[in-house]
């Protein structure tokens, strides 16, 4: 680490310790990282997952493992996994899958040695806090060097960064001996939520917005895809590998009760037959469910009229499928300051308009809401901190909340369900990767009995209280 960044970071620390004494909190705990590893892992998916007019049949997923120490002498080994996700994190227009993904793997290269090099000891939110800096130079360093023609994006670099994180969290709270949503107090962060957020958390812990304990169990959102199958006769080429094939076959294996429809946002008459369709064949196969659904166009919706004119007819279609729209998710482009035009006031007097892709910062989420969005989506592959910080402003200023995964597979959606169940008002989660990538989850449905799979639409989260994020042991 070069000394100027060496000086930075050890002096913000030690700013971290004086705000600790003016709050009367005694010296956090913190971890010190003695080491940080990485690697990749590939799959490849059952059939293709259509969203944002894109179709994607692989997934490469990068596993961090960290060592850590405390100043009490206990040690600790943390892990963390996440999808690379470049096709939602880095879209472009004109550069192959290869290329973008090229640009992460690299990042993470340099995210893994900033990271190693951080030598200071706080808690991983502070960790995170003081990094994301450094990542984000690192990030358009690597833009500059490779001549990308687009710079990797934040949201980008969250999600490359979010397993390091995530290995962090889950270090600190097994050489606690406690799960890491038992590891938010004002004790152990040493600092009140005003550092991370605005002067609105002054004297506020982050405990105060989630829970010790998970909840019981969560609904399961099943996402249809742009190229799934909904009746019998739109299955052009069986797979025939023993899996549900059409909506109507999911719905009567997995006991279903909610569905994430994924919609073009070009294409107002199909995006219209489609949800209307959706909704007769999960009323038609299972006709005592009280449906819902979230509507989700991957910001390809040209303006809010379109969304307006969507929701019309969908009720004029189908009073009923309308009446079951939960939510509505990032309809417009994600770069909300240039589209500042696409005011949401009116479409959110329907369902709450919930950001996705937009929400990397504090800075967006406040923006959002003056543009009339009333919600916002957790994930677990922007990170454990983000989430956290998010969850708790969300909370803050009355937002509807929502967990999307990012077709997570294994540890990173053992992860992404601790978020859904540890978040008070939550009570879905979107989890695709048992769709589209069944081989990924092979080896974990058995030690999370009843998370990985489901017969009555529910995933059974009270599991999730094991030390750390509860993924490795």
């Amino acid at each position: 680490m070069p000394s100027t960044r060496r000086s930075f970071l050890r002096s913000a620390s030690l700013l971290t310790l004086g705000a600790s004494a003016q709050t009367s909190v005694s010296k956090p705990a913190g971890l010190r990282i003695e080491k940080v590893e990485f690697a990749f892992e590939d799959f490849k998916y059952r059939a293709p997952y259509k969203f944002g007019g894109t179709a994607v049949d692989r997934v490469t997923l990068l596993n961090v493992t960290v060592q850590v120490s405390t100043p009490a002498g206990k040690s600790a080994t943390g892990f963390g996994s996440m999808p690379m996700g470049n096709v939602w994190a880095f879209p472009s227009k004109t550069m192959p899958y290869e290329t973008t993904l090229g640009a992460m793997r690299e990042l993470a290269k340099r995210i893994n040695k900033i990271t190693g090099d951080f030598k200071e000891t706080a808690h991983p939110i502070e960790i995170n806090h003081l990094l994301e800096p450094e990542y984000l130079k690192a990030a358009a360093g690597v833009s500059k060097e490779l001549a990308l023609a687009e710079p990797i994006p934040k949201l980008c670099t969250q999600v490359t960064a979010s397993p390091f994180d995530a290995a962090l969290h889950d270090a600190f709270g097994k050489a606690l001996g406690l799960n890491c949503y038992q590891t938010y107090s004002a004790e152990l962060m040493g600092q009140d939520l005003s550092r991370y957020l605005n002067a609105d958390f002054k004297g506020e812990s982050l405990e105060k917005y989630v829970t010790a304990k998970p909840r019981d169990w969560i609904w399961l959102f099943h996402s249809v895809g742009g190229l799934d199958a909904v009746t019998p006769g739109e299955l052009k080429e069986p797979l025939n590998d023993g899996m549900p094939e059409t909506l109507g076959d999911w719905i009567k294996r997995d006991g279903l009760q909610r569905i994430k429809i994924k919609l073009q946002g070009e294409n107002l008459e199909w995006d219209i037959a489609r949800t209307v369709a959706i909704d007769r064949v999960a009323r038609e196969t299972r006709p005592e469910v009280e449906w819902k659904y979230c509507c989700d166009f991957n910001e390809h919706c040209p303006n809010v009229d379109y969304l307006l004119e969507f929701l019309r007819k969908v009720k004029e279609q189908s009073p009923q499928g309308f009446e079951s729209i939960l939510y509505l998710e990032q309809p417009t482009r994600r770069d909300l300051r240039a589209d500042r035009g696409n005011l949401m006031h009116e479409a959110a007097k329907f369902r709450p308009v919930v950001i996705d892709e937009s929400l990397t910062d504090l800075e967006n989420l406040m923006l959002s809401r003056e543009m009339g969005y009333t919600g916002a989506c957790l994930k677990a592959c922007k990170g454990q901190s983000h989430a956290m910080l998010m969850a708790a402003a969300g909370q803050k200023y009355g937002m509807f909340l929502c967990v999307q995964d990012l077709t997570c597979p294994g540890a990173s959606f053992v992860h992404s369900a601790g978020i859904a169940s540890h978040v008070p008002g939550l009570s879905t989660i979107e989890g695709n990767a048992r769709q589209y990538v069944p081989a990924a989850n092979a080896a974990w449905t058995g030690r999370f009995p009843g998370l990985f799979e489901t017969k009555d639409g529910k995933l059974l989260t009270r599991q999730l209280d094991r030390v750390g994020l509860g993924a490795v042991g």
